[in-house]
């Protein structure tokens, strides 16, 4: 009887070892059931906070999705990004990209909360982040994919890594796919998850020089359309107004969907990242003209490419904690 029980346990475990949704990375595993025992309504929980967040502001969508993206560049997907500074920790939120720009810090709060009631010291800040981006994503108009689940906490947090690492608007095609390639990313993924600015607002800040001093010769950008550089002018004066904020896709500014790419192939990006995908690069250019002809290809690949995204350098296993509070360590 006690061996039959034994059986029945291992075979019980190997029902809910990762399989095809698995990601194998630093001795550990990521599969879409690691709570499905310890935490079973943890997607249920993220999903009904995530929505009220959306239901309240259609831009937090965007806003949320941005944070695993600038979480996952710097010391891969630990969730170092949601850290405030304290002790030795300095913040990466106060970085280039991020000072003055990222937010949903108060959302990620109220899912903890939920989850911290629910399942206490159990899901980890980083797990929370990329359960959080996918159902923003969805609760967009996007696709939905398995995210692949058992990340843990980091320690620490890189302000040199947030700025030096997350691509910025003015990067040159080439130095955004260096960035993308040091995390394991390739131009398909660039492609694709340059595809979320289908959602969201930019800062005047971020794209001024397009429009007055794009070589520093006093010259516009020829590359952005001519109508459309003039409204945009109309609101990004060539100094002040920096917090200004502009639809990243003025089409179709809160749906997530492929006019982003029809956009660009209109000269209508509105960062100069996002135009480069045409015009610096033939094979981002032929990848730029798919996803604008086909939306169903685009939402397959962002959901692919998202998982990929979502698996760069997670701790597991025994490494890193699980946070009781994602804005600081535990002080034990």
């Amino acid at each position: 009887m006690a061996l039959s029980r034994s059986f029945l346990m291992v075979l019980s475990l190997l029902a809910f070892a990762p399989l095809c949704f698995s990601s194998r990375s630093n001795g550990g595993y990521l599969y879409p059931q690691f709570y499905d025992h310890s935490c079973p309504r943890a997607q249920e929980i993220v999903k009904s906070v995530v929505a009220k967040a959306v239901a309240r502001e259609a831009r937090m969508a965007a806003s949320l999705l941005r944070l695993h993206f600038h979480d996952c560049f710097v010391k891969g997907c630990d969730a170092s990004l949601l850290l405030d500074n304290s002790g030795s920790i300095i913040s990466e939120k106060q970085s280039i990209p991020n000072r003055n720009s990222v937010r949903g810090f108060e959302v990620l709060d109220e899912v903890k909360s939920a989850l911290e009631k629910e399942c206490p010291h159990t899901v980890s800040c980083a797990d929370t982040l990329a359960l959080v981006a996918r159902d923003s994503t969805v609760l967009a108009g996007g696709p939905s994919w398995e995210v692949p689940l058992g990340r843990r906490d980091s320690r620490g947090a890189s302000i040199s890594g947030s700025n030096n690492n997350i691509p910025a608007p003015n990067n040159t095609f080439q130095t955004i796919l260096t960035k993308f390639k040091l995390k394991g990313l390739d131009i398909v993924d660039l492609v694709a998850l340059s595809g979320s600015h289908t959602i969201g607002n930019a800062r005047c800040t971020t794209f001024r020089q397009r429009l007055y001093n794009q070589s520093g010769n006093g010259q516009p950008d020829y590359s952005l359309e001519q109508a459309y550089a003039t409204q945009l002018r109309a609101g990004c004066p060539r100094s002040g107004g920096d917090d200004n904020l502009f639809f990243l896709d003025f089409v179709s500014p809160t749906n997530f969907d492929n006019s982003y790419f029809k956009n660009i192939l209109a000269s209508k990006g509105l960062l100069s990242s996002d135009q480069v995908l045409l015009t610096a690069n033939g094979a981002s250019a032929q990848l730029v003209k798919k996803y604008a002809e086909n939306n169903e290809l685009f939402f397959d690949q962002f959901a692919k490419s998202m998982v990929k995204m979502g698996n760069i350098s997670p701790l597991t296993g025994s490494s890193g904690e699980i946070r009781k509070n994602c804005r600081k360590i535990n002080s034990n």
